[in-house]
């Protein structure tokens, strides 16, 4: 007996229809009821605002062209359809995620039959790639807005036959790094592998060129509560790495790229490693934090250096070096993955520019 052989691996966009919120609810937090609680009543909520015009599905399946700028930086990308069964070995994940909170997002996404918002993949695009989206952007959007979050918004759709299998051909080779969207991408194979030859063989993305718009890659900080800047130095002594005070912030933060700039709300210091580990970041995680014994459910976590210092008196604010594209790409394809928010890509879309509803398929 025959027995089908598995698809041949490559990175296989396709075209889809594009739910869009109306301009003026895009980047709006109070629109983000429609996605709440319960979940199950989402395709009930999603038909209710199509009837009142605040949500329109476009008529035919296309690829599309989506260039959006936030405080002065513009990105630019490619959002479709990615089959999961065949692009499953050309996508990498550069963090680890949590078993819970995958499976959570994928019973919400189901009751939801939606996909919200695009996963961001970043790749290193080719030159006949970033001319088919240069030529395609010197035309007029086909829509272009301000959101009320004063993200500009402009939206090219692909439709023409030719282009869209120029740009699957050229793709086809394509490895990509998952930029933002771990636990979702991750959710999405699991309805995948659940619900296999159904709509969940795909999933939403868009895809980013670091060679062209690169997303900015920043650093995300810590809080260890119950933690001292004395213990840091006995047990870096121990282990023989390079503890140092100093006598003011510029002085550790001058230190940043290269180590650990640590605060308690009244000193600083920098933490080095006395051997130069993969990243700060998996050295902080994988060695320091054990040694320590620092649970790391009671890390707090913050997205800028004067959250993380502000909170500095409830332990030690430990502030790191924002990673380079380089060093994300490596792990990711060395299959060493880094610690869960270990990076912060910014800017991202505002939810409800480009979304997909599986019944519209």
């Amino acid at each position: 007996m025959d027995t089908p052989q598995a698809p041949r691996p490559r990175f296989d966009l396709r075209p889809f229809r594009a739910l869009r919120l109306a301009n003026s609810y895009v980047g709006d937090p109070a629109s983000h009821r429609i996605f709440a609680r319960p979940y199950r009543s989402v395709p009930g909520r999603l038909r209710e605002w199509r009837r009142r015009r605040h949500l329109t599905v476009d008529p035919d399946p296309a690829m599309y062209v989506h260039e959006y700028t936030s405080a002065g930086v513009t990105i630019r990308g490619l959002v479709a359809l990615v089959d999961l069964p065949t692009s499953a070995s050309r996508i990498f994940a550069h963090e680890g995620v949590q078993e819970v909170q995958v499976q959570q997002l994928a019973d919400r996404m189901h009751e939801m039959t939606l996909n919200p918002a695009p996963i961001l993949l970043m790749h290193r695009g080719s030159p006949s790639v970033r001319a088919v989206l240069d030529e395609t952007t010197l035309g007029e959007p086909q829509l272009v807005y301000t959101d009320p979050s004063d993200q500009l918004q402009r939206i090219w759709r692909i439709t023409e036959p030719a282009t869209v299998d120029l740009l699957r051909s050229e793709l086809a080779e394509t490895h990509a790094v998952i930029a933002d969207g771990h636990h979702r991408y991750a959710a999405a194979q699991r309805l995948q592998r659940n619900e296999p030859g159904t709509g969940w063989d795909q999933t939403l993305v868009m895809l980013i060129d670091q060679a062209d718009t690169p997303l900015q890659l920043c650093a995300i900080h810590r809080t260890i509560p119950r933690l001292s800047l004395a213990t840091i130095a006995e047990i870096a002594a121990v282990d023989g790495d390079q503890f140092h005070t100093h006598r003011s912030s510029h002085q550790a933060l001058a230190k940043l790229e290269h180590a650990l700039v640590l605060h308690d709300g009244q000193d600083w210091a920098t933490l080095a490693p006395g051997t130069v580990p993969p990243m700060l970041i998996t050295w902080l995680h994988e060695t320091l934090i054990p040694h320590w014994d620092v649970d790391v459910t009671r890390l707090v976590f913050h997205h800028s250096a004067s959250e993380a210092i502000a909170r500095a008196g409830q332990g030690v604010s430990v502030l790191l070096p924002a990673p380079t594209f380089d060093q994300v790409d490596h792990s990711a394809l060395s299959g060493h993955l880094l610690p869960q928010k270990a990076t912060s890509f910014q800017p991202k879309p505002h939810l409800g520019v480009l979304m997909r509803d599986l019944n519209d398929e």
